[in-house]
C-alpha cells in the first residue's frame, strides 16, 4: 500500500475556480480522475475538512491531500518471463513475448505480464493496473510502457492520450503493395461479434500510417506508425484496406496458400501461428526529465524467420 501526501495553499490565481479544477492546476502530477475520486472518498481536505468537487476557491486556503493507493488482492504477484528492453527509476519498457496476455482478463486469470511486473517491481503494486501505461494483444510481440511511480503513470498516459508517445511496429501483410499511405476510419466494436472490432459508423476515430519496406513475391513487409490507439488497429485497418496481417486468426479470414507449390513456403507460412505484428519502437519524453527516451526491439525469431522464408521464395520464384 502507497500512501501520498501533500499540502499546498490555493494561490489566488485560482480564486473563483471549482475545487476539483484548482486540484488539477495544483497536482498536474495527478489524473483530474484521481483527483477527483479522492475528493468523493474525503482523501482531500481544504481547510481541514472534505468538500464537493463543485465547491468554489476563494485563494489562501490550504489543501492536504492523504490518498492510499490499495493494490488489487485478486492479482498475485508470479514468476513470468518476460525481458525488459530499458528501465530506470522512473519508467520501464518491457519487450513482450508473443502468446503473454498483458492483464487479467476473461479466461486468462492469473500468468500475465501484469502478475509478473508484481513480483519483479513490487512497487507497482500501488499504481492503477500495475503502471501499465498501453497494452498489446497476446499474440503481438513487443515493446510496452509501464511506470513504476503515480507521478510516471500521469504523465505518460496524459502523453499517451495527446498522441506525443511514437509507436511503431513492422507487419507483414498479404498481397504486394504498391506505396505507403494512411487508414483514416474509424473503429468500433462489431456489430453481430462482440469479440471483433471493425470498421463502423460511429466508431472512434483511429489513425494508421504506413510506409514499405520490403516487398515479396505474395506479401509486404511495412512499417506502421499509429497515431491514435484503438483496440486490435493495424489488425482491422489492414483487413480494411483487404491485406489483413498473415497469420491473424480473427481478421485474416480463411488461411491462403501462395501461389505455386513451394513446399519451404507453406511449411513456414503454416508454421506462423500468430499475427505478424511486432511493436518495434516506442518514442517518449521521460516524465521526470523531459529527456527524448527511444527504445527498439529486434523482430523476435519466428518473425526474423518468416521475412527470410518469403525473401527467400521471391529469389526462388524471380529466378
Amino acid at each position: 500500500m502507497s500512501t501520498h501526501a501533500r499540502s499546498e495553499v490555493v494561490p489566488e490565481t485560482l480564486a473563483g475556480y471549482r475545487l476539483d479544477q484548482a486540484l488539477a492546476q495544483m497536482f498536474p502530477e495527478f489524473s483530474r480522475s484521481r483527483l477527483t475520486e479522492w475528493l468523493k472518498r474525503g482523501d482531500v481536505t481544504m481547510d481541514g475538512v472534505a468538500r464537493k468537487p463543485r465547491t468554489r476557491v476563494a485563494g489562501g486556503e490550504r489543501i492536504e491531500v492523504r490518498a492510499e493507493q490499495v493494490p488489487d488482492p485478486r492479482i498475485e504477484p508470479q514468476d513470468v518471463d518476460f525481458e525488459v528492453a530499458w528501465e530506470d527509476d522512473a519508467v520501464i519498457v518491457v519487450n513482450k513475448p508473443a502468446g503473454l496476455v498483458v492483464h487479467p482478463g476473461a479466461g486468462n486469470a492469473d500468468g500475465t505480464l501484469q502478475n509478473g511486473l508484481l513480483l519483479r517491481y513490487p512497487e507497482v503494486a500501488a499504481l492503477p493496473r500495475a503502471g501499465l501505461v498501453h497494452r498489446i494483444d497476446k499474440d503481438t510481440s513487443g515493446l510496452l510502457l509501464v511506470a513504476r511511480t503515480l507521478t510516471a503513470h500521469t504523465a505518460l498516459v496524459r502523453q499517451l492520450a495527446e498522441h506525443e508517445i511514437s509507436r511503431e511496429y513492422r507487419a507483414i501483410c498479404h498481397g504486394v503493395l504498391t506505396g505507403g499511405g494512411s487508414v483514416d476510419a474509424p473503429i468500433g466494436r462489431h456489430p453481430t461479434d462482440r469479440l471483433r472490432m471493425a470498421v463502423r459508423d460511429g466508431g472512434r476515430e483511429a489513425v494508421t500510417h504506413y510506409r514499405l519496406i520490403e516487398r515479396f513475391a505474395h506479401h509486404t513487409l511495412v512499417q506502421v506508425m499509429l497515431e491514435t490507439g484503438r483496440t486490435h488497429q493495424v489488425r482491422v485497418h489492414f483487413a480494411h484496406l483487404r491485406h489483413p496481417l498473415v497469420g491473424d486468426p480473427v481478421y485474416g479470414g480463411r488461411r491462403r496458400r501462395p501461389p505455386g507449390n513451394d513446399t519451404l513456403l507453406i511449411e513456414a507460412l503454416e508454421g506462423f501461428q500468430r499475427q505478424a505484428l511486432h511493436a518495434a519502437r516506442l518514442e517518449f519524453a521521460h516524465p521526470d526529465t523531459g529527456e527524448n527516451v527511444s527504445v527498439q526491439a529486434d523482430d523476435p525469431d519466428d518473425l526474423a524467420n518468416l521475412i527470410e522464408a518469403l525473401r527467400s521464395h521471391a529469389i526462388r520464384e524471380a529466378s
